[in-house]
């Protein structure tokens, strides 16, 4: 049975006068608040300073923006971008990096740390619980945008970008990486709430926190080795190259190896650090 879908979504929520709302912003703030809702449960759970998380929420947001932003021009677009300067800043209409994104939320934790003089792996696997739901809804805004397409597919499932001017069907792709997300998350929650629980267990022995159940980052490498590899995988559905034509690679994919590597080579040092 067919599942052709037309998306002829008007990417504007809301418009009166110069005023606009956008479904991809809307997205982006509705990922942004669920992220910190999170985080203050997680935080009032874990009995950590509830100051700590309103200052570092405010970092994390400056570093996510700025560096999904820089991260979406450096690596895809930096010749439009460059022609076209006063567009930088125009990110509600899409074009945000998840590899910028990474760096800069990382650049913004190791700051902030510094700056309040606490350890960064203590906040960090707590950090990286609600991201991939974030992360979740702004690939919905790219599907509302009708960006970052898939390939076109001969087969009775896709989706027709009607924005596009297209009347053929694509995979749509950013509805695949979204559901990916929220498997990404769920199997952070899960781990999380299973350390805590184990840990409880323990804790009238040793006294030991949850948090110490799974060795520092944990949860940090398991984030970034299950969304960078799903990402690989799904760039070969995504119509965006960038990279030299003919090259096997896409920028995605290239982007992701490191990440994988550096996950890899994490979970090889915590094996050998729990047989000694």
């Amino acid at each position: 049975m067919p599942m052709i879908f037309i998306n002829d979504i008007n990417p504007i929520l809301f418009e009166y006068g110069p005023l606009s709302i956008r479904w991809y912003g809307l997205f982006f703030a509705i990922g942004l608040v669920l992220n910190y809702l999170i985080l203050r449960w997680i935080f009032n759970r874990e009995k950590l300073p509830a100051t700590h998380l309103d200052s570092l929420a405010l970092y994390l947001f400056v570093g996510l923006v700025v560096g999904a932003r820089l991260g979406h021009i450096i690596f895809y677009n930096l010749g439009y971008f460059s022609a076209h300067p006063f567009e930088i800043l125009q990110i509600w209409n899409g074009g945000l990096s998840s590899h910028g994104a990474t760096i800069g939320l990382v650049v913004a934790l190791l700051l902030w740390a510094k700056i309040y003089k606490v350890k960064f792996y203590k906040y960090a696997d707590f950090l990286a619980i609600p991201m991939p739901l974030t992360a979740m809804f702004v690939r919905i805004g790219n599907f509302f945008n009708s960006e970052i397409v898939g390939l076109p597919t001969n087969s009775n499932f896709g989706v027709v970008f009607k924005k596009l001017g297209e009347d053929f069907p694509r995979y749509p792709s950013q509805l695949f990486e979204a559901a990916a997300l929220l498997i990404v998350f769920v199997v952070l929650m899960w781990l999380y709430l299973k350390g805590k629980k184990k840990d409880s267990a323990l804790a009238p022995q040793n006294g030991s926190r949850a948090q110490n159940y799974y060795p520092p980052l944990f949860l940090t490498f398991v984030f970034i080795f299950l969304y960078f590899s799903a990402r690989f995988i799904l760039e070969y559905w995504k119509d965006l190259h960038v990279l030299p034509e003919g090259f096997p690679l896409s920028m995605g994919q290239v982007l992701s190896i490191l990440p994988i590597l550096v996950s890899v080579g994490y979970f090889v040092w915590a094996i050998f650090r729990k047989r000694k």
